[in-house]
């Protein structure tokens, strides 16, 4: 198993669980106790878990963010088939707010070499956007200001909403934590709700990019209903009785 899928199966277990031991994780990556203690610290370097005597412990408590270590390493390929559709979406000369997260990231990274105004809100997908620029084009790039949050390095606070407020864009992609039929678009904690509200606030058309996994998710802090998304991009497969409440807000489904 190579390490990046060594990687990906321990976030994964650490998901489902609480603890794990450095036996229990040779065994399910069928790896060296050397190569996983090495796994592990890099893992914990990286936010992901809590390096512990004998093996690792989850940081994930109910309905809390896993984390930008974590999250980057679920539903790759779901996230990069996302990205590219939402990247088809958007048009020459737009101006665009991008939340924060890793799925926005990827996002990012279709958006080198296009022809568009764009505000991230990470330096992640900041750093996406202008790495890799094609033929010295690249977005033109808006920064919120505001203060970073540690780990995550998106953008929160007071002057980070103002500043956004007081713009208009075209389009703002936005990256829920979780969503809900009944809720529709949450977050984790205020203040990613209250830069999240401020994007949807600031933009003419609502872009939602959510992988199926973000249906079953928990959050906290209910950002907006699905009246306000025009579009929808996700890998979910909807039941007919699904696909009828979502046909009541005339949001357009793009299926990935």
């Amino acid at each position: 198993m190579r390490t990046e899928e060594r990687h990906r199966t321990i976030a994964e277990i650490l998901r489902e669980r609480s603890q794990v031991t450095v036996d229990e994780l040779t065994e399910a990556c069928q790896a060296s106790g050397a190569t996983i203690r090495r796994d592990l610290e890099i893992l914990a370097g990286r936010g992901v878990l809590r390096r512990i005597h004998g093996g690792a412990q989850s940081l994930i408590g109910r309905g809390e963010n896993p984390g930008y270590g974590q999250r980057e390493l679920e539903d790759q390929d779901v996230k990069k088939r996302i990205a590219a559709a939402v990247a088809e979406l958007l048009r020459p000369r737009e101006h665009v707010w991008l939340d924060s997260g890793s799925t926005a990231t990827e996002v990012a990274r279709r958006l080198t070499g296009r022809e568009l105004t764009l505000m991230p809100m990470s330096l992640q997908a900041l750093n996406a956007a202008v790495v890799g620029e094609k033929a010295g084009i690249r977005p033109a790039l808006l920064l919120p200001g505001g203060g970073l949050i540690p780990g995550e390095l998106s953008f929160r606070g007071p002057l980070t909403e103002t500043n956004i407020r007081s713009l208009r864009f075209d389009t703002a992609v936005v990256t829920p934590c979780a969503v809900d039929f009944t809720d529709g678009l949450l977050a984790h904690d205020l203040e990613d709700a209250a830069v999240k509200k401020a994007g949807l606030a600031s933009a003419g058309r609502v872009v939602v990019a959510a992988a199926a996994s973000k249906w079953h998710a928990q959050a906290r802090v209910l950002v907006s209903g699905l009246e306000r998304v025009d579009v929808l991009v996700t890998d979910k497969v909807f039941s007919a009785e699904e696909r009828a409440r979502l046909d009541e807000y005339s949001m357009e489904v793009v299926t990935v």
